[in-house]
């Protein structure tokens, strides 16, 4: 098929993807929510069937995508859609971990501070909790969940940090490979780059695992760990995204996709893991040292 001209801009048929990506969240959002609010063991089931269902989308809209790409039905005007698409994308993006970076901000400088009888005037916490320090981190006034550690940010938070940094360096000489069409040397940096994601997953795994079993860090202990684990929660999701997407952009390059001049479908994937990145930056420096 051949390239639209510069006046011509691509209109897609109509997508199912969009729909089933809508239900897969829900489903997602609803099972986790009766399996953080509810004892029946069945109901997790309903929250990996909703990841089930995003994974489906994931594939089979990539797959749409791709093909439109490689019969060359994006123009210069449709990358343009494309890269402003991307860059709203990861506005929206920053805004939602900016709302949990804010509840942790509020909480440590004016919450905590102020049930702790800083800056009242009235001694309100003496009424309230009489006795609690204001001291950061927290479980709460009254221990809600009975004592706990909290984890050794440079031990596992310092390996991952290391390896989300060595990531950037990995995908960025991929992507000057490709520019270069030295597609042998974009591959390797790029299996690099899904190894060392993947790598990263698994310590985060062993963390929360160290957190539940070892030092009695769980969700339910205050406001430190649901601001702990919904940071790093959601982190750790958007790192498994970002693996996906770079593992699905190697197999499109070992295939012979992409060209030197033309190549937005890697660069999208490229600006979104930066920028896992320097939210996990801000994950360390906020959550787990400070």
């Amino acid at each position: 098929m051949s390239e639209l001209s510069k006046d011509q801009y691509y209109v897609p048929h109509l997508a199912k993807w969009p729909i089933v990506g809508s239900i897969g969240l829900t489903t997602t959002v609803l099972g986790a929510i009766n399996m953080l609010n509810s004892e029946n063991p069945g109901t997790p089931w309903v929250m990996y069937l909703g990841f089930a269902i995003i994974l489906f989308m994931m594939f089979g809209w990539f797959g749409d995508v791709i093909k439109e790409s490689e019969n060359n039905l994006y123009n210069t005007q449709v990358d343009t859609s494309f890269r402003m698409g991307m860059v709203w994308f990861i506005f929206s993006e920053v805004m939602f971990f900016a709302g949990f970076f804010g509840a942790l901000f509020y909480a440590r400088t004016f919450s905590v501070p102020w049930l702790g009888g800083e800056g009242t005037g009235l001694a309100t916490n003496e009424v309230l909790y009489p006795g609690y320090e204001g001291v950061w981190p927290t479980n709460g006034p009254g221990d809600l969940n009975g004592h706990y550690d909290i984890i050794d940010p440079y031990h596992l938070p310092l390996v991952n940090t290391l390896l989300l940094l060595t990531s950037s360096i990995t995908i960025t000489i991929a992507h000057h490979a490709l520019r270069a069409n030295n597609r042998a040397q974009t591959i390797i940096w790029l299996i690099a780059t899904v190894i060392l994601g993947a790598i990263f997953l698994y310590y985060q795994a062993e963390e929360y695992i160290e957190a539940y079993q070892q030092l009695n860090l769980k969700l339910s202990s205050g406001i430190y760990g649901s601001t702990f684990f919904m940071l790093t929660g959601f982190h750790g999701m958007h790192v498994t995204l970002g693996t996906i997407m770079i593992a699905i952009i190697t197999i499109r390059v070992i295939k012979g996709h992409f060209r030197p001049e033309s190549h937005f479908g890697f660069e999208a994937v490229a600006w979104y893991w930066h920028f896992v990145d320097v939210v996990w930056l801000g994950l360390f420096i906020f959550v787990y040292i400070l």
